[in-house]
């Protein structure tokens, strides 16, 4: 199938020429011709699959049978780089039309974004909390949407964003178009689902290439404190030439990030305690090669899709084994070849063993200077992370902070 047996209206079919596109991925021809007919949507999509064309075309589309100039079309996303990502493709696929949109994300001053919204839009592009904020200051009227658009629905959830959404949900229109994006199906996602679609029709597409079988994936058995040497090797081979680097703490991340800029590696790091304004200069920074490698926590890596990504290495393994298969899906995007390497210590040992039953093949294993038949080898207790010490407080003694506070993104 070809673009051109999907009905695209002229302006919309230039654009998708211009980005240099042809053909359809599989979401996009299956979603895309019912969304013309106004049906509600319920997709099952990874990054990766072109599910964000699959929703911005027909919504355009759409919103040309009517000029008027209000706020007509609402996508919620889970972080601020996923946002402006998909602010970036409204501008990219509307590029000959007259539609204006704009993303609002918290961790910035919302001036810019109060006064975009003052001059009049006609889509907008949001995160849960900062919508909320606006809302609840009148600068944000939703009566009007006819097009709405949950995405990635399942790390909605996960973030803690249930509350707002169905705040948000509240003040929508009955009457309107809505479009339900999840990676994965869990009986909260599937109740969510049920409550926002009316008579959706259901389409399902894997990534055209699954990560575990276009990535090339090898496994450093290591001790933990020779890990900041065996990267600094790795990086000064010519041959990784974009980097992205994963921690499990903010800590980390910097602390990696000051050992490799100290030792003349280009870096930069992301984290959830970086301001949106350092995070999308670092994001700049490593998708036009100013920077040669990107250390990342998995919270604030989600929504990075950026091509020419030639290895992901996990300095340290994630708890979670579905982690894994979305960091090493940043690599070998759009048929380019793509590397993944993980360093395991032995107290990750469990980590890799979970990993490796998910995907369903075992590791290679890598031979280096630095190897640990220790971490090799770890069974028992020896094969997870020791237990977290308990602070000790004194009895009577109330920490003000024995409640975490509640964070908006």
């Amino acid at each position: 199938m070809s673009f051109k047996q999907l009905n695209l209206i002229e302006p919309l079919e230039r654009a998708i020429t211009k980005q240099g596109y042809t053909e359809p991925t599989p979401i996009q021809s299956k979603a895309i011709p019912d969304l013309l007919k106004g049906r509600d949507l319920i997709g099952i999509a990874q990054t990766g699959t072109g599910k964000t064309a699959a929703f911005v075309l027909p919504i355009l589309q759409r919103m040309t049978e009517k000029y008027p100039r209000t706020l007509r079309t609402l996508i919620l996303a889970p972080t601020r780089e996923l946002a402006a990502q998909i602010g970036e493709s409204f501008s990219a696929y509307g590029e000959f039309l007259k539609f204006k949109h704009t993303v609002i994300f918290g961790g910035v001053g919302q001036g810019s974004q109060v006064n975009a919204l003052s001059r009049g839009v006609d889509i907008v592009i949001a995160t849960p909390g900062r919508l909320l904020d606006l809302m609840n200051q009148r600068r944000i009227s939703l009566n009007n949407i006819e097009f709405f658009v949950l995405d990635e629905a399942d790390r909605m959830l996960d973030m803690g964003f249930i509350n707002d959404i169905k705040k948000i949900i509240s003040k929508l229109p009955q009457k309107r178009q809505s479009l339900f994006f999840s990676a994965t199906m869990s009986h909260q996602v599937h109740d969510l689902a049920g409550k926002l679609l009316k008579n959706p029709v259901r389409v399902e597409a894997a990534a055209q290439a699954t990560p575990v079988e276009s990535v090339k994936q090898g496994v450093f058995f290591i001790d933990s404190g020779a890990k900041e040497k065996l990267l600094l090797d790795l990086l000064r081979q010519e041959h990784l030439t974009r980097v992205l680097v994963f921690t499990r703490t903010k800590h980390r991340a910097n602390r990696i990030a000051a050992y490799l800029n100290n030792n003349n590696i280009r870096v930069d790091a992301i984290h959830g305690n970086k301001s949106q304004n350092a995070r999308t200069q670092a994001l700049h920074d490593f998708k036009s090669g100013k920077i040669k490698v990107l250390v990342a926590t998995d919270i604030a890596a989600r929504g990075i899709d950026i091509d020419c990504i030639s290895h992901v290495i996990n300095f340290e393994l994630p708890n979670e084994p579905e982690s894994y298969v979305h960091r090493i899906g940043r690599t070998a995007r759009a048929g380019a070849e793509g590397a993944a390497y993980s360093f395991c210590a032995a107290d990750e040992r469990n980590f890799l063993h979970d990993i490796e039953r998910l995907i369903r093949q075992k590791i290679e294993v890598m031979q280096h200077a630095y190897h640990s038949e220790h971490a090799k080898n770890a069974v028992g207790a020896a094969a997870k992370p020791a237990p977290k010490q308990q602070r000790y407080v004194p009895k009577g003694f109330k920490s003000k902070f024995r409640h975490k506070p509640h964070f908006r993104r």
